[in-house]
């Protein structure tokens, strides 16, 4: 990977939950973010350095399905949101997801292999059924070039 210096601001997103309590230990204990500032209707959770907040909310106001979009020959769900990774972290947090043999909706791989924007990716939701996509470029110079 190219050395750079992308200074990026974390971002907050704030999603919907039925079950507080299941996604904060989803959260914590599966992708190992840290918990913040919290009440008994939400919860602020250092995502991977970006402030992601679980609100909790009426089972009938969470979406139970999804989009999706062809993306290098994957049907890729949509809305979905996620971190890019370093590569090496990136690696980690598949090889730690597989070690609980989890579900993925898109099983980690490299896509756009020798190409331009080469990435690796992986697809899973959470237990409320939010889409997560976390990926990782070999090169970051590529993360916003067409």
């Amino acid at each position: 990977m190219k050395t750079q210096n992308i200074k990026l601001s974390p971002f907050h997103l704030a999603i919907s939950v039925k079950d507080l309590e299941k996604s904060e230990l989803f959260y914590k204990n599966i992708l190992g973010c840290k918990k913040g500032r919290h009440t008994s209707s939400w919860i602020d959770l250092n995502f991977f350095g970006h402030q992601l907040v679980l609100h909790k909310v009426n089972q009938n106001s969470i979406p139970k399905d999804y989009n999706t979009s062809p993306v290098d020959g994957e049907s890729v769900p949509i809305p979905h949101f996620g971190v890019v990774l370093y590569w090496n972290e990136w690696q980690k947090l598949a090889d730690r997801l597989k070690s609980f043999e989890f579900n993925f909706i898109i099983d980690p791989y490299v896509r756009f292999k020798g190409k331009k924007g080469e990435q690796a990716t992986m697809f899973f939701t959470d237990p409320e059924g939010n889409v997560l996509e976390f990926k990782s470029f070999k090169d970051l110079s590529m993360l916003f070039e067409s």
